[in-house]
């Protein structure tokens, strides 16, 4: 049996810290629910990664995505959450009150849990990518691309996202130059049409992207066309990687029902999960939007839900 310094018991238990955890820690500790949330492994999310954001309401000059998740952490605090550093390692939801292991060692019980994991943007893995990594790379389009008006642009994938951001780039950017592995593109048949018809577009079949190029800021992108054996390096100021998300929802496999890419499956509407008292908000189970507005929204329905389905468990 564990020693009780071990085990604690928590009302509601959020498991994550970007907009959508510290937005449910808010609403949670307004309600008196007297939250206990756990940062994770990157504190503040993807926000943190991110330099300018631009697109939150209520910040018209802009906000630094690392200052405006400091801001969200002290609010959950003022409003009373305990926010913890530590990371969920397990989880047993089978039986009430759900089990969550933190850092493997400390066991938390909670008769509730908000789920708030978030999604990694997957890399190439160059090195050069990581070092360029918020001087021109970036894995965010709608994010970033205002900040390249005007100028070249590459960006890397051949999926839907691929297809939709080198679009939205098209508008802003003088030339998109579109990176695409194999000889053809994943993207739906209607998404392809209308990156192939438009002319600022060029689309690099068969290519591989080998380095990003510039000392302090991204100056161009070296490639290999995979067939012909063809190096070349095109000057852009802008590599944006939309090869996809992963999920972080690795510790609830068995536990929760999820899609095939590994999204937490909600009741749509609802932050509702496969497991009543389990609630599941922001980029874990929300492939299509991925916006911190959209993350901080369902972390408020998250809040709420908890909050009625422990009032009608007479918690």
């Amino acid at each position: 049996m564990e020693n009780n310094t071990n085990q604690e018991h928590a009302h509601v238990l959020i498991i994550g810290s970007g907009p959508a955890g510290y937005t449910a820690a808010i609403y949670a500790a307004r309600a008196n629910l007297k939250p206990v949330l756990y940062q994770g492994i990157q504190p503040g999310g993807q926000l943190t990664i991110t330099t300018e954001v631009e697109n939150y309401p209520g910040y018209p000059e802009g906000i630094q995505g690392p200052e405006m998740m400091v801001d969200f952490e002290k609010q959950a605090a003022r409003m009373g959450a305990d926010i913890r550093y530590g990371m969920a390692t397990s989880v047993d939801f089978s039986s009430q009150p759900f089990k969550v292991v933190i850092d493997e060692e400390k066991t938390i019980t909670a008769d509730a849990i908000i789920i708030a994991t978030g999604a990694s943007a997957k890399w190439l893995g160059l090195p050069s990518e990581q070092r360029l990594n918020g001087s021109g790379v970036s894995a965010c389009a709608v994010c970033d691309g205002f900040f390249f008006r005007g100028k070249e642009a590459a960006i890397v994938g051949a999926g839907d996202t691929a297809a939709e951001e080198a679009l939205y780039l098209s508008k802003i950017c003088s030339n998109v130059h579109m990176l695409v592995r194999r000889h053809e593109m994943r993207a739906s048949k209607v998404m392809q049409d209308r990156v192939l018809k438009t002319s600022n577009i060029m689309v690099y079949w068969n290519s591989e992207t080998l380095e990003v190029v510039g000392e302090n800021k991204v100056e161009g992108v070296r490639i290999l066309n995979t067939q012909t054996k063809e190096e070349k390096t095109i000057p852009v100021s802008a590599f944006f990687v939309a090869i996809g998300h992963q999920p972080n929802s690795g510790i609830f496999n068995g536990q929760l029902d999820m899609d095939e890419q590994g999204y937490i499956k909600t009741i749509p509407g609802t932050t509702k999960t496969s497991v009543e008292g389990v609630f599941a908000c922001g980029d874990v189970q929300d492939k299509n939007y991925r916006q911190a507005v959209t993350a901080a929204g369902s972390g408020c329905m998250a809040a709420l839900d908890a909050e009625r389905y422990l009032s009608a468990k007479g918690h």
